[in-house]
């Protein structure tokens, strides 16, 4: 839940003090959260957990043992692509409400943050609850939750584009909706197919992998299509990726009941 509730927070938040006090004045509030978690974390001991012997430190061995299990790698592309999506939706979906489609701006961040904020919420708790129930029944449920979200907020963003307002907030509802469906499930899948030793590591190289080439680059690309094109060709940019995130989860859903009977094999 930290990245919707986060997210939301951050543009109603950030859109107050813009109004208020400047654009530059919300970066002097988003920051010292961002420390004072740092410096808690910083001085936070490190627990003994069951299943870790040896030496807890990550060798290059062991990023390649990760590399070798298949719906690992397929979820990390995967939540690659759905960060790349919701990195750019994030940055660019209230300025171009603002520019193309003439919403105020302050009314565009404060209707953005909340469908955020309530449908990451419901959607995060649905998709975990929605893949542990399914997965009673379907070894690769967790990939099916998730795949069939995104293909469904696929035609969702692409209609945005074509909707009038205010129907066009039930379309972005309905998308965000979707995205965040999966978040859940995917991440449930690293641990289900991860040794218990591994799985900070796995966790870890999941997270620099998805950010570094997710929403690390989503923003600057989408600008830049935006400038050398249109705002529609820049949106169905992300709408694609989002299609590409969806045919990986569901193809590997076979993958990732072998990988994670595999690991509970060897926990047995």
């Amino acid at each position: 839940m930290a990245i919707p509730v986060g997210s939301a927070l951050g543009y109603e938040v950030g859109g107050l003090m813009n109004g208020h006090f400047g654009w530059r004045s919300a970066f002097y509030v988003a920051a010292p959260p961002g420390l004072l978690l740092a410096a808690l974390c910083y001085f936070m001991p490190e627990p003994k957990r069951a299943g870790s012997a040896g030496d807890p430190k990550p060798r290059l061995a062991d990023y390649r043992k990760l590399l070798r299990i298949p719906s690992l790698v397929t979820n990390i592309l995967a939540q690659t692509a759905l960060t790349f999506a919701i990195g750019g939706l994030s940055v660019w979906a209230p300025t171009y409400i603002f520019e193309e489609r003439g919403i105020p701006l302050k009314e565009a961040n404060t209707i953005f943050g909340a469908i955020l904020v309530v449908t990451g919420l419901v959607a995060t708790l649905l998709g975990g609850w929605l893949g542990d129930r399914l997965s009673r029944r379907y070894p690769g449920a967790y990939f099916l939750v998730s795949g069939t979200g995104m293909l469904i907020a696929f035609p969702f963003t692409i209609a945005m584009l074509y909707l009038p307002f205010p129907l066009a907030w039930v379309a972005i509802a309905i998308a965000m909706f979707f995205l965040f469906l999966n978040i859940g499930p995917s991440n449930t899948a690293i641990a289900n197919v991860t040794p218990p030793a591994m799985r900070a590591t796995a966790f870890a190289l999941n997270i620099l992998v998805i950010h570094a080439l997710g929403d690390a680059l989503s923003p600057w690309l989408i600008g830049f299509i935006k400038d050398h094109g249109s705002w529609n060709l820049s949106f169905f940019t992300v709408s694609t990726v989002m299609l590409l995130a969806g045919i990986i989860w569901l193809c590997s859903m076979k993958s990732l009941a072998r990988d994670t009977a595999a690991v509970e094999g060897t926990e047995g």
